[in-house]
């Protein structure tokens, strides 16, 4: 949570803005970046580039954001974990997520952060479906997709998001503090279920967004290859944080699979006096129990270590807690 007291001192906002190969509309974004906002004191522009292989890093430079580079690609979520650590560093107490192609507008920045400067929000998301007015031009597959993540983020979170795949999203300090990420393809999912699992609050704000036609999309070019590589970040992700549920349930539905092939094998041997010709059924069975039995085992041990990494968090938490303190 924000300090309120910190609001009527000075405030630092950070801008992070990732980008790979965006040189013809980073400029734009970086310029159209309001240069004052109510309770905001300080304010600076931080762009992660990661291994562009054209003037990205340069054209950043000359249109005022200071700009720091990954020797080759390393894919957004490494990227985006560069510029939390980056801005956490410069002491930010607000960061904003702003993607590089223009899609959205720098202009609706103080309009994102406003839940946090009042403290009803320690995360903001830009939504583009909490009003179907505000898109435009994305299209029927995209929009499905987007719908079926959110869908699914919604389930594992018990929560009732809007749009969990957005980029234009703010975050407290003590947000920022609060997130461990593995993925390295993407982010926006796994910041998700990171922070509802840690009591984060998250607020949407319905925003403006643009498609241009000659717009390339380079995260998700192959929708299919985008749904398995965010999926396996989705599934590991909740692994990590629900392992009862995730292993048990698992463990329960199998060992519930085997208990039915041996009893029907069973009552068929009650009936008949043989195990013949069905006595695969009760040799999968077996199989399944054990398998089930197993995966049991496995909740049980997880869920302890589960305990283990919150220890683990927390110390981390407290670390960088104490490195930011001292800027």
């Amino acid at each position: 949570m924000l300090d309120k007291q910190k609001i009527s001192n000075r405030m630092k906002l950070i801008v992070l803005i990732p980008a790979f190969n965006e040189e013809k509309t980073i400029s734009q974004v970086i310029r159209n970046i309001p240069e004052h906002i109510d309770n905001i004191d300080e304010m600076k522009i931080l762009v992660v580039n990661d291994g562009s292989t054209d003037n990205t890093a340069k054209t950043a430079e000359e249109a005022g954001a200071f700009v720091v580079s990954h020797s080759r690609n390393r894919g957004l979520g490494i990227t985006f974990a560069t510029g939390i650590k980056e801005s956490l560093k410069e002491g930010a107490d607000i960061i904003v997520n702003i993607d590089a192609d223009g899609q959205f507008n720098p202009q609706d920045i103080p309009k994102l952060i406003e839940p946090i400067l009042k403290g009803q929000a320690d995360m903001v998301t830009a939504s583009r479906f909490r009003n179907k007015d505000l898109t435009s031009g994305m299209s029927k597959l995209k929009k499905w997709g987007n719908k079926g993540f959110t869908s699914l983020i919604n389930i594992l979170t018990k929560k009732h998001f809007t749009d969990t795949q957005c980029g234009f999203r703010a975050y407290s300090r003590e947000a920022a503090l609060r997130l461990n990420l593995f993925g390295r393809f993407t982010y926006t999912q796994e910041v998700f279920l990171d922070l509802v699992n840690k009591g984060i609050r998250i607020k949407e704000v319905a925003v403006p967004v643009k498609y241009y036609k000659e717009r390339e999309a380079k995260i998700s070019r192959s929708l299919i290859s985008y749904f398995f590589r965010a999926i396996t970040i989705i599934l590991r992700t909740f692994r990590d944080y629900k392992p009862l549920v995730f292993f048990g349930i698992s463990g329960l539905i199998v060992f519930g699979g085997g208990t039915i092939f041996v009893f029907y094998s069973f009552v068929y041997w009650l009936i008949i006096h043989r195990t013949t010709p069905i006595r695969m059924y009760l040799l999968v069975g077996i199989a399944l129990l054990v398998f089930g039995f197993l995966l049991i085992i496995l909740a049980l041990i997880a869920d302890m270590l589960k305990r283990v990494r919150q220890n683990q968090e927390e110390i981390l938490y407290k670390l960088k807690k104490k490195e930011c303190e001292k800027k």
